[in-house]
């Protein structure tokens, strides 16, 4: 995960991955900053302590797909994720608090505020104790869901009605938690396991914020033309408040559609990474490291998609 960093880990507009694909202009595979101490780094992001019970998240153009980390990063996309989230997180925090401190690299701890590759892509956050569930709301019958209900006609081993088509809206958003895996694939799981696992009080209050999470997001992305057909959230603990954390609503954690285009009874084009997805099933890949590398036209057209989801939510194009 840490292939290819130099500096802060922005990559040059001819630096080649191991493969010899072109990696894109300005694409940052891993951030390095100089005098701060390393938390955590996941497929995604990088995590440093910032002192005082916070932490730094820095959102590199990294892209995971069937938990996978491919090689091939996707330019600006960590600077959609951090920001995209920002606005939501904002809009979210009368349902639920967050753990956002500052979103302005100028107000952050030194020596963050001197390391100009992190504007725009990182936040400074309170620390918390995770939840590990993957809290997903699902308001239409696609992915997974859709593959299980096609078999079985259960999502998340629970019943649901019959005869219903792929991406069908159903008639209330449902919860379908998964477990949270550092490595290797997240696992779903029944509410009445995660009542087990956490107990039937927390277990309620996550299903509840997630639900009241994905009600309001959803009206407001129709309000701009996309429908949110599902997305995950996850939550934490801080000074016992439970809190929502890492990101939110992006299209990483979430399946954006365009609402002129949707028809029940297909896959509507997506504004996530499922065009990433589309290409490695495509590929004949087994799902398991290491991943093949993807094309340039692939990577454009993913860099594209996320963008034009951040304009169309926000209503600007990214600064």
């Amino acid at each position: 995960m840490n292939r290819g960093e130099r500096g802060s880990g922005a990559a040059g507009p001819s630096e080649l991955d191991r493969s010899g694909a072109a990696i894109g202009p300005q694409a940052t595979i891993s951030s390095k900053v100089s005098g701060a101490k390393l938390f955590r780094r996941g497929k995604v992001r990088d995590v440093y302590e910032a002192g005082h019970g916070n932490l730094v998240m820095v959102a590199s153009d990294r892209l995971s797909a069937f938990d996978v980390v491919l090689p091939t990063p996707i330019p600006q996309k960590g600077r959609v994720l951090t920001q995209l989230s920002n606005f939501w997180f904002e809009r979210t925090r009368s349902i639920v608090p967050n753990h956002v401190v500052e979103t302005r690299l100028d107000d952050f701890p030194e020596p963050f505020r001197s390391t100009p590759s992190l504007e725009g892509r990182a936040v400074l956050v309170k620390q918390c104790d995770r939840v590990d569930i993957e809290c997903v709301a699902r308001g239409y019958v696609s992915g997974s869901a859709w593959a299980e209900y096609a078999k079985s006609g259960t999502i998340a081993g629970e019943r649901m009605p019959r005869g219903m088509r792929e991406s069908e809206r159903l008639g209330d958003p449902i919860f379908t938690p998964a477990t949270k895996a550092m490595t290797g694939h997240d696992e779903n799981i029944s509410r009445a396991q995660l009542a087990a696992m956490v107990g039937s009080d927390l277990a309620k209050k996550l299903e509840d914020v997630t639900i009241a999470l994905y009600r309001s997001a959803h009206a407001y992305a129709l309000g701009r033309g996309l429908i949110l057909a599902d997305t995950k959230f996850e939550l934490g603990f801080h000074s016992g408040v439970l809190t929502l954390i890492d990101e939110v609503l992006t299209p990483d954690s979430s399946r954006y559609w365009d609402a002129v285009r949707y028809r029940p009874g297909s896959t509507p084009p997506s504004f996530d990474k499922q065009y990433v997805r589309d290409f490695l099933t495509a590929s004949g890949w087994n799902r398991e490291p290491p991943a093949p590398t993807l094309p340039a036209e692939v990577v454009e057209g993913t860099s594209q998609r996320y963008l034009e989801c951040y304009e169309r939510i926000v209503g600007r194009p990214l600064a």
